[in-house]
């Protein structure tokens, strides 16, 4: 892998403070790919090879069963998937395609493994990162459970307008994806637009404006302990 991706490598908090024979043992057998959209990347329920890390990009990460399928969570740069499985050699529970064209490291999991066995600072930011989201995803199942889906879509509408500081913004998902990550059909998508009509909610394709964003948080009510990532 060219040298030119390794600081980007260490920037993450996961490989900022790995020792340097360490770190050298990871780079060693990693390589950085580019994908076209919509390339399956891994496949629930196959051995965990490869550690990911997108560099550019996006890529979904779902699930099927029983002939249905949802989306559980979009990954962008720079931070890595799916590193439990990786750490315990299980397989994966989710798979995984690109959205887009993406840039992507891999690194092979038996170099993980063998450099979390004897590097304790590496170890540590293991465990900060699972539990981190382990934390996500105790949050996603309470909005999943706790929620209406109509609170549901006005608080994820809430968490867009937090990232992008503006009530007129572009959805980043397409609405039958959207549907799927909110536990959703598309037809019940579609009529949880139209019930946000009446707190502001102006949809024109992708293209969303919040007219009066008190109103909205004033119905959504939402909780920290549900929306704050960073929490």
């Amino acid at each position: 892998m060219p040298e030119s991706h390794f600081q980007e490598i260490r920037n993450l908090a996961l490989f900022a403070n790995i020792e340097a024979d360490g770190f050298e043992t990871l780079m060693r057998g990693a390589y950085v790919h580019n994908f076209p959209p919509r390339i399956d990347l891994i496949t629930e329920g196959d051995p965990p090879d490869f550690l990911h890390i997108v560099l550019a990009g996006s890529v979904d990460l779902y699930s099927s069963w029983n002939g249905r399928e949802t989306s559980l969570v979009t990954v962008r740069p720079v931070t890595t998937f799916i590193l439990a499985a990786s750490v315990n050699d299980v397989p994966y529970l989710m798979s995984a395609r690109t959205l887009e064209k993406s840039r992507i490291i891999l690194l092979p999991s038996e170099d993980v493994r063998a450099v979390f066995a004897k590097d304790s600072a590496f170890a540590r930011a293991i465990v900060t990162e699972l539990a981190q989201c382990y934390r996500a995803a105790i949050k996603s199942t309470k909005d999943l459970k706790l929620r209406t889906s109509l609170e549901r879509l006005a608080n994820y509408l809430l968490r867009q307008r937090n990232r992008t500081g503006s009530n007129e913004f572009e959805l980043t998902l397409e609405k039958r994806r959207l549907a799927s990550f909110l536990g959703m059909t598309p037809e019940n998508l579609s009529r949880a637009f139209k019930g946000l009509v009446p707190y502001g909610v102006k949809v024109n394709g992708t293209q969303i404006r919040i007219a009066d964003p008190e109103v909205l948080i004033r119905f959504a009510k939402p909780s920290p302990l549900i929306d704050d990532h960073s929490t």
